[in-house]
């Protein structure tokens, strides 16, 4: 039987070293990707999450609960909200300026999530270990000092930009190979530690 990886940093895991040309605190975090799902703010149904940087290596974000996010009648999905902290938990890599995809994600659900409620989530990561990233969140309704709604903890795993490319839609890649501006962002944008 496989191990089931941790989403516990190891003892020796090493404090997250913010990168100097990541988002200061209180600056927006920029959106991957405008038809995003989790951050765009160009999907039609999406969570439109915004997410800002805090103090060291955290976050805020936060997001409406729509009509379109309902699982039981007058209710968040639980997948919505576990999404959501999947997308805030990866917003964390743009303080590291690492890509890197989620690993492993557990979800703790303390509250049900009405339609309309403003959730107000909150981000740290709390170690890394080589390519692994460890990090939790906070889904609190309706204000910064909320009731607790949802609980997450995580592992993200730092890969190299190309694993991205690789399966980005054709007209995606004819865009930013025909801009050269952009390739040069997203080639400077991101470190990577294999």
């Amino acid at each position: 039987m496989a191990r089931v990886p941790s989403t516990t940093p190891p003892a020796d895991a090493q404090s997250a070293q913010v990168h100097p040309d990541a988002p200061k605190s209180g600056q927006e975090i920029p959106s991957h990707l405008e038809h995003c799902f989790g951050c765009g703010q160009s999907h039609p149904t999406g969570l439109r999450i915004r997410s800002t940087a805090g103090e060291g290596a955290s976050i805020t974000s936060i997001f409406t609960v729509s009509e379109f996010h309902q699982g039981a009648p007058g209710l968040a999905h639980g997948g919505i909200l576990t999404l959501a902290c999947d997308e805030v938990l990866g917003h964390l890599m743009w303080l590291l300026r690492k890509p890197a995809v989620t690993g492993r994600l557990e979800t703790d659900f303390l509250l049900p999530v009405p339609v309309g409620s403003v959730i107000h989530l909150s981000a740290e990561i709390l170690g890394v270990s080589g390519r692994k990233v460890y990090s939790r969140c906070e889904g609190r309704l309706n204000s910064p000092d909320g009731p607790v709604a949802i609980r997450a903890q995580s592992l993200f795993v730092i890969v190299d930009m190309q694993h991205f490319l690789d399966s980005a839609p054709e007209d995606y890649l004819t865009r930013i190979q025909g801009n050269p501006a952009l390739m040069r962002e997203i080639d400077s944008s991101f470190e990577v530690n294999p």
